[in-house]
């Protein structure tokens, strides 16, 4: 679960970390009002999307010459001017693709006069199991340009759980920014801080780009991207009050509301698997019999009939889904449970797309008969290079 910048920022200031003065804000009005609370002259205007590159980002309402989503402002009639070009209108950055994203919130924060540019991220590193830091002196909007083409400018190191931070972690950081005296020691706290955020919310990113170093000397987590752990908001309810059901995809979200592990993609071969690793060969194959996969979809290994059915209506939402690919090894979901949702489902939305059903494991017979009196127009499929050739050609035929 991903939340906004000012949402991250609120929430690392109650671990100690450095935040500039700043307010959220959801009109026009309630931007001109924000900045009216900060001591100024300079005044900050940042559109609210989970998406980064919003600085070099481009409003497709506003064309080409148009500012981006992170503009600065001197009076208050130029937050005004701001506010009124973001709000409402869709940003398109480097990580929303081309559709873009609608500006439903923006954020006022108090201008700094900046001196340096830093990058501080956590992350859990997967290989070791532990949370490492991901340090450059190399921080702002081209942080990835960075990554690409002098990656020898980025540090890494992980935390021992057994020890947690401690000192020598604050003077690595402290190194790798090349930072000493005062600096070294306020960088410490921050990293600090910040690991602390990390293991209570539960999070699996903590990204401040940039952590910048101000023309006084101080240091200031200028824009924040923090992730959470899904799995782990049982145990964080206020955390999960954040969430910003616009920011996700209608599908993804109803899948969410289901259990079903869901990805829309850009194909038009539907999918509906049980086990991610058998979802990921399934794509793969039909990749390689021509076409392209519309969605990532993991039923999981103890679903229902409704679930299922949930499953398929979700499929079939997407307007460029041209065919439907089931594939499901039976072990601790049954195949006739599968065969009952099936036919529900496309009994229900009347299913007007080809269909190439798999089906293998426990209770197979009885899912193969169930698809087989249904009276719909299901095509068997005997194995997974059977199933993926059989969709590719009934969609190709139907086209």
């Amino acid at each position: 679960m991903n939340i906004h910048e000012y949402q991250a920022k609120e929430l690392l200031a109650t671990f100690g970390a450095p935040i500039a003065a700043g307010h959220a804000a959801f009109t026009v009005d309630e931007a001109v009002a924000a900045a009216s609370q900060l001591p100024g002259p300079l005044y900050v205007v940042k559109a609210q999307i989970h998406a980064g590159g919003r600085g070099k980002g481009k409003f497709k309402e506003l064309g080409p010459d148009a500012k981006g989503g992170v503009r600065l402002a001197k009076t208050l009639d130029e937050v005004r001017a701001a506010a009124t070009d973001m709000l409402g209108n869709t940003l398109v950055t480097i990580q929303t693709g081309e559709h873009g994203k609608q500006v439903n919130r923006l954020y006022v924060t108090d201008g700094a006069d900046i001196a340096k540019e830093f990058y501080l991220a956590l992350l859990v590193d997967r290989a070791t199991g532990r949370v490492a830091f991901v340090v450059s002196t190399e921080g702002g909007m081209d942080i990835e340009e960075v990554a690409h083409s002098t990656p020898e400018k980025i540090h890494t190191f992980d935390v021992d759980p057994a020890t947690g931070f401690m000192p020598h972690h604050g003077r690595a950081v402290a190194n790798a920014l090349a930072l000493s005296g005062d600096q070294a020691k306020q960088v410490a706290k921050v990293a600090g801080s910040l690991y602390a955020a990390f293991l209570a919310t539960d999070a699996s990113q903590i990204e401040v780009n940039p952590l910048a170093l101000t023309e006084q000397g101080n240091l200031l987590v200028l824009d924040a991207k923090v992730g959470f752990d899904g799995n782990a908001m049982f145990r964080h309810k206020d955390l999960a009050e954040l969430r910003d059901e616009t920011e996700e995809d209608p599908a993804e979200l109803e899948a969410s509301k289901y259990d079903l592990a869901y990805i829309k993609l850009d194909g038009d071969i539907g999918c509906m698997v049980n086990g991610a690793g058998l979802a990921m060969a399934t794509m793969d194959i039909i990749k390689l019999n021509g076409m392209f996969p519309a969605n990532f979809l993991d039923v999981g290994g103890g679903a229902t009939k409704e679930k299922v059915t949930a499953a398929f209506k979700i499929i079939l939402k997407d307007p460029n889904v041209k065919g439907i690919l089931v594939n499901i090894f039976g072990g601790i979901m049954r195949c006739d449970i599968i065969a009952d949702g099936i036919v529900a489902a496309a009994k229900e939305v009347n299913l007007s797309v080809p269909l190439v059903v798999r089906l293998e494991g426990t209770n197979v017979q009885q899912g193969k008969d169930i698809l087989a009196n249904s009276g719909l127009p299901i095509v068997a499929a005997n194995d997974l290079g059977d199933a993926a050739q059989k969709i590719v050609a009934e969609v190709k035929k139907a086209a």
